[in-house]
């Protein structure tokens, strides 16, 4: 029996693999360990494991957390992963000395030659002192080794703090005073290498001189020094490590490094960068969530995105269909807005056609019929999801937003989706949300992550409650997965949220670890995204002027469509598609919309005499022939209502006899 299990787990063992390139630790072969592991800038921590032994694949869940945990130390140290169950890597192990499963062994940076590693042999391997460990390990470096990117880590002297008070900088410093034998303040350090605009200090609370100077009196605090010489203890709500690095993090003018070096950045756009473009930098407030993105992601997604289909048909339309349904149905924008979506709606579910030329949306979405009170802006108006510079945040950060808001009004109003068919499922919003992204999303490799995540863990939801915090967990997922990389805006780092200074109750440490109270997270959604905290702040409120030939009806029809009778003029300004590296270049077709820059992106600029009517192929010349031929059926049934009824008074009178 026992020969079966070890058949079975080898097999297993050839066939799954404990670790992949997305749990943020280097795979190591019997090709690269060497070469990777030689004179490398920084230090290295290897578990050797095999895939077919039962502690390492417990052990494995610890392991990845290890890595997410310390992601922001690889340019001092790095975590890596050999499979010694691979049949090409049996000799390595055997020249590592590897017996036993797992064994972690550290590697010094800059060793010149061989060298099998320093074996850990502790009993204690749990995520914190694995972690402790790493920073012990740093600091037996000499000046010889020292990795070359990793910052000081021994304690600063009351003298060199003391020195830098008062002065002015050209960035923050921030002293963690803490206990001898506490790590925070070196975890911190660590936590911030990777960024710019400050650096970070240590000193022990020991130093007397420097703790009555300072005004510190419960350990670990930290001060804080400003660029502009002012300086201050920092007020943070919990003494943990997760809320001193996320509060520093968030500093204005600190982000994280591109690319690893300390390139100066571009900065914050704030005002026109060019004659035919307006990114005139807007103010917000990060605890609110703005109608102008929830707008804007409308307008990009119904004028732009959506254009790249010139028909809809099969699962494209039913996709759309749905689509439409839930944010009729759940949007919490204004009327205007929601009227054109139930118009949207109804027109969809009452047209019984296989196929919908997308020209056909794109009339009702620009109001060609001219309904009143209905109109959605062709404005791109980036609030809350603004970038530093154009082509970063924009549209994604808008179609997140619109969907986290779509399933806490879904939890919020459980009967909202009634008679629809979806109201008996609480996975309606994220399924819509699927089906849109593998369906529509220009980013086709964004939506195989997508859709990846979703055929893990979707079906384990249940409950409405449950799918706003299935969403808020796979955001969160995907910002670890893209900070750092070229998508991600060095003025808004892509950092796990809520962060503590929303809501600090969100936050909580268990041995060590950073925890999330979801409870409290569930709390802060419903708030955070409910129409309440939906600021109309930067808002377009205009509607399009009628042209000259409608306006000289009447006059009090000036502004048909519009819920104001006065004349409003035209929106001024033009606004500029976001190129951001997530949408593909060629997202709209030249024939329909034109490129950066351009107001109305998506619209029809130009209205030719002849103009398809919805798109389906019914001209102002046919709508004519179509009155004309009505009313020649009138008259010409009318004529033979009266001929045929003369002619029966005749026959009843010629034909009439009387009763004997």
């Amino acid at each position: 029996m026992s020969v079966i299990i070890l058949v079975l787990l080898f097999h297993l063992a050839q066939t799954t693999r404990l670790y992949s390139e997305e749990d943020l630790v280097v795979i190591l072969t019997s090709s690269t360990i060497k070469q990777s592991l030689l004179n490398s800038s920084t230090a290295w921590l290897v578990q050797f494991y095999s895939s077919w032994c039962g502690h390492c694949i417990q052990y494995s869940p610890t392991w990845k957390a290890l890595a997410r945990d310390v992601q922001d130390w690889e340019q001092a140290i790095r975590i890596g992963v050999l499979d010694c169950a691979q049949e090409n890597n049996f000799d390595i192990c055997k020249d590592f000395g590897v017996h036993f499963y797992p064994t972690f062994r550290y590697f010094k940076a800059h060793n010149p030659a061989f060298d099998v590693g320093q074996t850990n042999r502790g009993a204690d391997r749990e995520l914190q002192t694995v972690r402790q460990l790493m920073v012990n390990f740093l600091q037996n470096h000499t000046k010889q080794d020292w990795p070359a990117s990793c910052p000081a880590l021994e304690p600063s002297s009351s003298e060199n703090i003391l020195s830098l008070i008062g002065q002015k900088s050209d960035q923050y410093t921030a002293i963690i005073v803490e206990n001898e034998d506490s790590y925070i303040g070196r975890e911190v350090i660590l936590d911030l290498m990777t960024y710019q605009g400050l650096t970070v200090k240590r000193a022990l609370s020991s130093d007397k001189r420097l703790i009555e100077k300072l005004g510190i009196n419960s350990f670990p605090s930290a001060y804080l020094l400003h660029p502009n010489g002012t300086h201050d203890i920092l007020d943070v709500q919990k003494r943990l490590r997760f809320f001193f690095s996320s509060f520093l993090k968030l500093l204005p003018g600190v982000h994280r490094k591109q690319n690893g070096s300390g390139a100066a950045q571009e900065p914050l756009i704030k005002g026109p960068q060019d004659p035919g473009i307006s990114e005139a930098w807007k103010d917000f407030e990060k605890s609110k969530v703005y109608m102008a993105d929830l707008e804007s992601g409308l307008h990009y997604l119904l004028r732009v995105e959506l254009a790249t289909h010139q028909t809809l048909v099969g699962e494209e339309l039913k996709t759309f269909k749905v689509f439409v349904t839930v944010v009729a149905k759940l949007f919490p924008g204004r009327h205007s807005v929601v009227k054109l979506l139930e118009t949207l709606l109804e027109w969809l579910i009452s047209l019984p056609l296989e196929k919908i030329p997308y020209d056909a949306i794109l009339d009702l979405v620009n109001n060609k019929m001219r309904i009143s009170g209905m109109f959605l802006s062709n404005q791109l108006q980036w609030v809350g999801c603004q970038g530093s510079r154009v082509g970063l945040r924009g549209y994604p950060c808008s179609l997140w937003t619109l969907f986290h808001v779509l399933t806490v009004q879904a939890a919020r109003q459980p009967d909202a989706l009634a008679n629809t068919g979806l109201e008996e499922n609480p996975k309606a919003v994220l399924q819509t949300m699927r089906m849109y992204i593998v369906s529509f999303f220009g980013c086709q490799e964004c939506g195989k992550h997508f859709e990846e995540m979703a055929a893990e863990s979707l079906s384990q939801v249940k409950s409405l409650d449950q799918a706003v915090l299935w969403l808020w967990r796979k955001h969160n997922q995907v910002n670890g997965r893209l900070a750092g990389t070229m998508s991600e805006d060095p003025h808004f780092p892509k950092t796990q949220w809520p962060s503590p200074d929303l809501c600090p109750t969100c936050h909580e440490e268990q041995d060590g670890i950073h925890v999330w109270n979801e409870d409290k997270v569930l709390a802060f959604l419903k708030q955070h995204y409910g129409a309440a905290n939906i600021s109309p702040k930067h808002l377009h409120s205009s509607y399009p002027k009628p042209p000259a030939a409608d306006r000289a009806l009447k006059p009090n029809q000036e502004m048909l469509g519009h819920p104001e009778s006065k004349p409003i003029e035209p929106i001024p300004g033009k606004t500029v598609a976001p190129e951001s590296s997530v949408l593909p270049a060629n997202h709209a077709k030249q024939s329909r919309v034109e490129g950066a820059g351009q107001a109305g992106i998506g619209a029809h600029n130009d209205i030719r005499p002849g103009v398809s009517f919805l798109g389906l192929g019914f001209s102002n010349l046919d709508m004519s022939l179509c009155v004309v031929l009505y009313a020649f059926s009138c008259v010409f049934l009318m004529f033979m209502f009266f001929f045929f009824r003369v002619r029966s008074k005749r026959w009843k009178v010629r034909y009439n006899r009387p009763y004997v």
